[in-house]
């Protein structure tokens, strides 16, 4: 049987569970994968998820002095090809618009791709709108093979918009993650109908259900414990949530722990220090699945208070929010993005405006003095998100589309 090609940036990342949960479950629904990856792992630790994963990786060399034989090998072939013309004429029509190295380097990696892509792969469904697509778009090209995409978050909101019409336009069809991106890519395409909505969804095979009775911590005696779990980056907005604890009442007692790596985590340590909260905060860093679930488990209250950041970047409907809400366990997060699709705001968690620390103080210190609403708002967004945000049936139909082209 045929193969669908796969590509992501990197494989396998921590912050890209959604898309393991995804190889893992179109795999057992019959469709053979082939993994193929910009770059190679940095992340310390993996997923169990990926330990399930059957699939083949491949590899491309992240930049073009990391193997210039491979890539000069592979730039004669595509010269040789019959398809070489009309993909190179896309190619420089791309790089008119966008003359940079970056540019030619996701030309290398295509004419890689499509050099030693295995003659069973008839398809090529790419991960994200921005570098993997363009990867993505040259390889189908050159290979005469038709090509997908599923679409996220910073992929769309920080890519021009010259880039992503020239590739809605190109590909045969494409699924986002939120009605959000829906609305805003559908504006962009000169065939909307290319475009549809599947939710990743989550399976919650692993998560514990809420438990059976409530926390009664109000911050009067024991600490309230507080949690997130999100990359330390801009548009995670966690700059935001130092201020906002730094104006909570002095009389409630709290702990705050973070999960996650990223580029901010100095510089959000030192914030902290000048705050004068260190010895309230626990910062763990990137840590596998297991971990996090387990320190969710733990905790009274998850807080993510995402925002816009100025690249444009956004989150679209972190897997996160929906995990530590399949728990039981209360969300704090903002009205930024596709969160409103997830969280009701009073009934299955409580929203606050994005960058907006003394909003978030106030529901902060609403939430950790009142237990019971963390466990009505809890509970109720365990129900919501287990009957609405399963990843089955986005499985299903992502499954259904690739039968069509095995």
């Amino acid at each position: 049987m045929s193969r669908i090609a796969v590509v992501v940036k990197g494989y396998p990342r921590l912050s890209e569970t959604f898309i393991a949960q995804e190889i893992l479950g179109l795999e057992r629904r019959g469709i053979p994968i082939l993994i193929v990856a910009l770059r190679k792992p940095y992340d310390p630790f993996i997923h169990e998820l990926h330990r399930q994963i059957s699939a083949e990786v491949l590899y491309l060399p992240e930049y073009v002095k990391d193997d210039p034989a491979r890539v000069a090998r592979a730039k004669r072939w595509a010269e040789q090809q019959p398809t070489y013309a009309t993909s190179k004429a896309l190619f420089d029509a791309d790089y008119a618009q966008e003359h940079n190295a970056g540019r030619q380097r996701r030309w290398a990696q295509g004419c890689v791709f499509a050099h030693e892509l295995p003659e069973d792969v008839t398809w090529i469904h790419t991960h994200y709108l921005h570098t993997p697509c363009s990867v993505a778009r040259y390889a189908a090209h050159l290979s005469g093979k038709g090509w997908s995409f599923s679409a996220h978050a910073k992929d769309i909101w920080t890519s021009a918009e010259w880039d992503l019409r020239t590739k809605l336009d190109d590909a045969a069809w494409g699924v986002t993650c939120t009605g959000v991106n829906v609305d805003h890519l559908k504006g962009l395409s000169a065939n909307p109908e290319k475009v549809e909505l599947v939710y990743h969804g989550l399976d919650f095979t692993g998560f514990p259900e809420p438990k059976a009775e409530a926390a009664e911590r109000d911050g009067t005696g024991e600490p309230v414990r507080i949690v997130s779990v999100g990359r330390a980056v801009e548009k995670k907005g966690y700059d935001d949530l130092l201020k906002a604890l730094t104006l909570l009442p002095s009389s409630l007692n709290w702990h705050f722990t973070h999960i996650g790596g990223g580029e901010l985590s100095d510089e959000l340590k030192a914030l902290a220090d000048r705050h004068g909260l260190s010895n309230r905060i626990t910062w763990r860093g990137a840590q596998p699945r297991e971990e996090v679930i387990k320190s969710c488990s733990e905790s009274d209250l998850f807080v993510l208070p995402s925002k816009l950041a100025k690249s444009g970047d956004r989150d679209g409907l972190p897997n996160v929010l929906m995990e530590a809400q399949s728990m039981g366990l209360c969300c704090l997060s903002t009205s930024v993005s596709a969160i409103p699709e997830l969280i009701r705001n009073g009934e299955t968690g409580v929203l606050v405006p994005p960058a907006d620390a003394e909003a978030l103080s106030k529901a902060l210190a609403d939430l950790i003095a009142q237990p019971q609403t963390r466990d009505r708002l809890g509970r109720a967004a365990s129900a919501h998100v287990r009957s609405t945000f399963a990843s089955a049936p986005g499985l299903d139909r992502l499954a259904d589309k690739f039968r069509k082209v095995l």
